[in-house]
């Protein structure tokens, strides 16, 4: 039962972009395909798995045990970095097409704050691995839900008889907006 209610508190109540406002960056920059969203949201939920599995071993096994906890950001940003140099050089190997269209928010994620977010709250929630992985991997899928959401309705707003004065970045973070206090209805469900 408590893994249910971290994936939906994961998900939808906590959502990593529309509630804590954390990875706003590739947010607005990929979401306007729903096919890059797509790929974007695949990397940074592989980069979170991963990030999630190696954080935990090293904040337990490492710094813990050693008493050099005020390490941890500067441990948690280097572990981040070498996870998204491999996804760069993976995705360039396998898929030529998804890194070119990602471009420069791919490299991105390693500063993606909510990578790091991430990685400092399952410790923070002193989660065991299960759980730090669970959280990990449903908090990439609320963020990737978020991405292709609002991809999806950019897509639809380039086919709308949209005002000279909103198109472009006005509208989007007007729609960015209306899409978090949409989600902020999920927040009474747990």
């Amino acid at each position: 039962m408590e893994i249910i209610k971290i994936v939906v508190v994961a998900i939808f109540v906590n959502n990593i972009v529309l509630s804590q406002f954390l990875g706003i960056c590739p947010f607005l920059g990929v979401s306007n395909k729903v096919n890059t969203s797509l790929g974007m949201g695949a990397a940074v939920t592989f980069v979170m798995l991963i990030a999630s599995i190696v954080v935990w071993l090293l904040q337990y096994g490492v710094l813990e045990p050693l008493n050099i906890g005020y390490m941890q950001t500067i441990v948690f940003i280097l572990v981040i970095a070498a996870l998204v140099q491999m996804v760069e050089i993976i995705l360039k190997k396998i898929s030529p097409a998804l890194y070119q269209a990602l471009g420069v928010f791919l490299p991105l994620i390693t500063t993606n704050c909510a990578v790091l977010g991430v990685a400092i709250t399952l410790v923070t929630k002193d989660y065991g691995l299960l759980n730090a992985v669970v959280f990990s991997v449903a908090t990439a899928l609320g963020f990737m839900l978020a991405l292709v959401l609002f991809a999806g309705i950019r897509e639809r707003l380039e086919l709308e008889d949209v005002p000279k004065p909103f198109r472009g970045t006005p509208i989007a973070l007007i729609t960015a907006g209306i899409l978090a206090m949409a989600f902020m209805g999920f927040s009474g469900l747990m």
